[in-house]
């Protein structure tokens, strides 16, 4: 009798950063939301000990086992890329204390490098099918732990805010000097994510700031305290409800974050073929330098901010907020 091969599958959702984005890394609050593109993680055992790890959206695939790391599919990159999956899967391993092989299989509508938090939404629902195929009792807390300690090695030293919204969803208020508070916020925040399909280094744009701010400190760090006050009137705009508000307060964000030359034309294009279409607000989401921009959009201009935001060069799709984490797919 052929044995039945058990899949395990978990998803979790992509973010985007509604305010605060620069800023935040000099203290200043910042608002993530977690939104309802998902990433999937499939997971079965194998009969040998080896860990297989295949990636649709990345086109890679590869084998670690005790001899080593061997590419399936692929560039030289592979092991890089992969290595903080690994490292997941091991920490759950570890924890039930067997020794088996495991295969994993990602699949994922969110575009990845575009800073909508894609890596952590796959170390989070990694976590989450490998521990519920293994029979690994863990709290949404522990994953959240497994996820912030792969993130370093990709990220280095990451706020931890990816993973945060990735597990628990929702929105949630970041300051670096106090960590991750969640916000209770029922109003739908409707959008139109544009990518303008531009790498960008986050470390290259977070220096820049940097350097700015070093040079012109009396220019700058009013700048980071006005944002402050933007995140604080975004929370009471986000509490009562009024998108209009929030919209307003989104672009001025976006201007702030030009102005310390985080955004480019790519960008500015996008944003201001969306406010011209009706959005209520459009700013960049993220490091800036390319990548995505965010439209704050009513539903019945949906299409139109869309298809504004095609022509203009960028890529569109519809997002909104979700409460929802991480979570098994049954």
């Amino acid at each position: 009798m052929e044995r039945r091969i058990v899949v395990v599958s978990a998803s979790a959702p992509a973010k985007v950063i509604l305010l605060g984005e620069h800023f935040v890394v000099h203290g200043a609050p910042a608002l993530v939301m977690a939104i309802d593109r998902r990433v999937s993680v499939a997971a079965n055992l194998r009969s040998d000990k080896q860990i297989y790890i295949k990636s649709e959206a990345m086109e890679l695939s590869g084998y670690f086992s005790t001899s080593g790391f061997q590419i399936g599919e692929g560039r030289s990159e592979a092991l890089k890329e992969l290595e903080p999956i690994h490292m997941v899967i091991r920490r759950i391993l570890n924890l039930s204390k067997r020794d088996t092989g495991i295969n994993v299989e990602i699949r994922s509508s969110v575009p990845i490098a575009v800073g909508l938090g894609s890596s952590a939404s796959v170390s989070v629902a990694t976590a989450a099918a490998v521990s519920r195929l293994l029979d690994v009792q863990v709290s949404k807390d522990e994953v959240f732990h497994i996820a912030y300690d792969a993130e370093r090695l990709i990220h280095g030293s990451p706020s931890g805010v990816d993973p945060a919204i990735s597990t628990y969803g929702g929105v949630l208020l970041y300051i670096k000097e106090k960590g991750i508070t969640p916000l209770n916020i029922e109003v739908d925040v409707p959008l139109v994510i544009g990518n303008t399909g531009i790498a960008r280094s986050t470390g290259e744009m977070v220096a820049k700031v940097h350097d700015l701010r070093r040079r012109y400190t009396s220019i700058v760090d009013p700048l980071i305290k006005s944002c402050g006050n933007l995140v604080e009137e975004a929370i009471k705009a986000l509490g009562s409800g009024e998108l209009g508000a929030l919209g307003e307060l989104m672009n001025i964000n976006h201007a702030m974050l030009s102005a310390v030359g985080v955004s480019n034309e790519s960008l500015d294009r996008l944003v201001y073929a969306a406010r011209n279409a009706g959005a209520l607000g459009a700013k960049l989401t993220g490091a800036g330098g390319g990548g995505c921009m965010i439209a704050l959009v009513l539903p019945e201009k949906n299409r139109e901010v869309a298809e504004a935001i095609e022509q203009a060069g960028g890529k569109a799709f519809l997002a909104r907020k979700t409460d929802e984490g991480v979570r098994i797919e049954e």
